[in-house]
């Protein structure tokens, strides 16, 4: 199954850029389905984390949208830094979701994605009809900003793939126990290559900047959480540093009343390759389709 590549205009103060997607449609096409997912990805990730999660989505009758969010992936870098933050996220992401043309849409982020779906999804007239967090929620500890910040806006360089894998496997250990081939698909995605035979990774270095400029501290996101008006659904990784077990357990009691899924030899954060991760998050779907 290969998807469809699309991009629309988002707007800063500095000009447009552009937001590439990709959009997975199930056999007989699917645009205007009512069973759309958006599937956004991590900090320094893009899209193409979610293919196996979209290929089986697709094949289960949805059509799912997997954008790059801008300065990750094949969207464009900004030309101002000071744009990177969830303000412009969230403006890229409602007009991607007014460019599908549906009345509303599920959603599924990890990280990041997780955050900027839990901000949508607190907005009155939400057009999210659910949420699942992976591996997110209305606490980020200090910490785990901390060990992010340690590498996010490292601009390495490899000589070769089987260099870039060493890294990938080392930088996303808590993506849990993937297979070789696993590994070699994240990687794939990971980096791009640099026009001499060597590998960089594939985001724009300069998204760190909000952490060396900020003083890092606990976030704490409750009122959001306590805003959200669709059905949730949290999957957490069983060792993460990010979404911590207690504050998990208390989103299952607070706001939507999330339901928690907890994902065995995983920190921060499942990688949504395996079959039974995958299963969780389709047949949870499949339970809230209208």
């Amino acid at each position: 199954m290969t998807p469809e590549l699309h991009s629309f205009l988002g707007l800063t103060a500095g000009g447009f850029h552009r937001v590439v997607y990709r959009e997975w449609l199930p056999e007989g096409g699917g645009q205007g389905n009512e069973r759309t997912v958006v599937c956004v990805h991590g900090l320094t990730r893009n899209g193409r984390d979610f293919d196996a999660l979209a290929a089986d989505l697709a094949g289960a009758g949805y059509r799912v949208i997997c954008p790059d969010v801008v300065g990750r992936g094949d969207s464009d870098r900004l030309a101002d830094a000071r744009g990177y933050g969830y303000p412009q996220y969230l403006a890229d992401m409602a007009m991607l979701i007014a460019r599908l043309d549906v009345k509303q849409v599920d959603w599924v982020g990890t990280s990041m994605g997780a955050l900027i779906g839990m901000m949508l999804g607190a907005q009155p007239k939400t057009p999210l009809r659910t949420l699942v967090l992976n591996d997110a929620g209305a606490v980020i500890p200090k910490a785990a900003l901390e060990r992010i910040a340690a590498y996010v806006g490292a601009e390495p360089v490899f000589e070769d793939f089987a260099a870039a894998e060493r890294f990938a496997r080392t930088t996303y250990a808590g993506f849990g126990q993937l297979n070789d081939a696993q590994w070699r698909k994240l990687t794939e995605v990971t980096v791009a290559e640099t026009g001499n035979g060597t590998y960089g990774l594939n985001y724009d270095p300069r998204i760190a900047d909000a952490f060396k400029q900020a003083e890092l501290n606990d976030v704490i996101l409750w009122p959001v959480w306590d805003a959200v008006s669709c059905s949730s659904l949290i999957l957490r990784g069983a060792e993460s540093d990010l979404l911590l077990e207690e504050t998990a357990q208390e989103m299952t009691g607070r706001g939507p009343k999330a339901e928690l899924a907890t994902i065995a030899d995983c920190a921060h954060a499942p990688a949504l390759m395996d079959t039974d991760q995958i299963g969780i998050i389709r047949d949870w779907l499949d339970a809230k389709a209208p």
